[in-house]
């Protein structure tokens, strides 16, 4: 399961700048929504500022991913890395709401800690033109992994420097602002490690070819990756009833449990979701990708489903943990399949589409879950809805491309034209 000598210098760059950019979302999450107010913005101009932020990421990250393999991959992270540096120093500069806002939807700010800008999907297809295909998968899981703990690193380190701002007399904003700035001065870092990475990761077209029709950068894969966009939108339409923070709520709400003891359950679930990730490669090349996601997906969802009618409070705990030990092995399968269905010139805008999709599906249940959460009888609603619609998502995916090559037979690359390219 180890990625040693398994990756290039372009790989370890790659790895390189996922790790520091989820380490800044991680440094900017924790202080961003107290920065704004002691800035002296309104609470709803804190709110429509995080809205507009998810908002004009998705149209920005869509527009840069669904060009990235014509323009260049190096050439549009670069762009992203500028407009994460220019965010944060935006940030830091100013407290004119206007100025603010403008830089929000434009820029690349990340106000949860998770990925945002067009680099996951722009990194993924250059990962997946540099390594081996029967390697993708495992290649995926450790980086997602290492993103996650970059993630839960940056957040700890957030929190300790504001803190030290304050021990040394800084109060207000001023108390925040060194946060901001490092945010910035990774994202200028950014720009110098993209710069280094080399020519091996883009997309060579044989130009003795006609020029194809492309529709969001897609052509010959555009059904392929249209359909798959309408699964995992479905998929993340599931999961947005039963997110970290609601299944936490619903603990404290039912069980009366310390908060204290809610992180720690989460914290021992989220090492078991991002360990176990690490088998997927494994298991993918014994039974294939398709199968792998399926296989392990299904019955994490049908344990979602158990956990509000387990008769106490420990079996409710130890359910989830079941079902976080096998609920993530599908991600980097997912992502995986994704790129092997596609020809290569088509992975960035591949990836970027249906992130699009999910990033659409997961806005949507959080407002109806908050509802069902707080009200009486209806609590556990959330947990029948997200199996449900996720259990109809692995049965409709498994029907629509079972016959197309996923199972053991139909390694990463033999589907469509992926693999390699020169």
């Amino acid at each position: 399961m180890s990625i040693a000598g398994k990756l290039t210098r372009d790989g370890w760059l790659l790895f390189a700048t996922r790790c520091s950019r989820m380490f800044a979302y991680g440094l900017l999450s924790v202080v961003l929504v107290l920065y704004l107010v002691e800035v002296g913005l309104k609470e709803w101009e804190v709110g429509l500022l995080l809205s507009l932020t998810l908002a004009g990421d998705t149209v920005i990250s869509l527009w840069l991913t669904t060009t990235a393999d014509r323009f260049g991959r190096r050439r549009t992270l670069v762009v992203g890395a500028v407009l994460m540096a220019l965010a944060g120093i935006v940030f830091v500069s100013t407290d004119s709401f206007v100025l603010l806002l403008i830089a929000a939807t434009i820029g690349v700010i990340s106000p949860s800690g998770n990925e945002i800008g067009p680099f996951l999907s722009v990194e993924q297809a250059a990962l997946s033109h540099i390594v081996s295909d029967e390697r993708r998968t495992d290649v995926f899981a450790w980086y997602n992994l290492v993103g996650s703990f970059s993630t839960a690193l940056g957040a700890l380190a957030g929190g300790l420097i504001a803190a030290e701002a304050q021990h040394r007399g800084l109060v207000g904003a001023a108390a925040f602002r060194l946060v901001l700035l490092t945010y910035a001065g990774i994202g200028v870092a950014l720009i110098g490690g993209f710069v280094w990475v080399s020519s091996a990761v883009e997309v060579t077209r044989d130009e003795s070819r006609p020029a194809p029709k492309v529709v969001l950068g897609l052509h010959e894969s555009r059904r392929t990756v249209f359909k798959l966009s309408l699964l995992f939108a479905l998929d993340a339409l599931g999961g947005g009833f039963v997110i970290q923070s609601r299944i936490a709520y619903w603990f404290y709400l039912t069980y009366k449990l310390d908060p204290a003891l809610i992180g720690t359950i989460f914290l021992f679930a989220n090492v078991l979701a991002g360990v176990s990730a690490l088998a997927a490669g494994w298991l993918a090349r014994r039974i294939g990708l398709l199968n792998t996601m399926i296989f392990t997906h299904l019955p994490s969802n049908v344990q979602l489903v158990l956990v509000p009618l387990m008769p106490d409070v420990y079996w409710a705990v130890c359910v989830l943990l079941a079902r976080f030990s096998i609920s993530q092995m599908d991600a980097p399968t997912r992502q995986a399949y994704t790129m092997a269905v596609v020809r290569p010139d088509e992975r960035s805008a591949a990836a970027g589409v249906t992130g699009v999709a999910r990033s659409v599906g997961a806005s949507i249940s959080p407002v109806v879950a908050t509802i069902l959460v707080g009200s009486a009888g209806w609590a556990s609603v959330p947990f029948f809805l997200a199996g449900g619609l996720k259990i109809v998502y692995d049965v409709l995916l498994y029907r629509a491309f079972s016959g197309s090559g996923g199972t053991k037979d139909a390694e990463p690359g033999a589907i469509g034209s992926g693999g390699r390219s020169s």
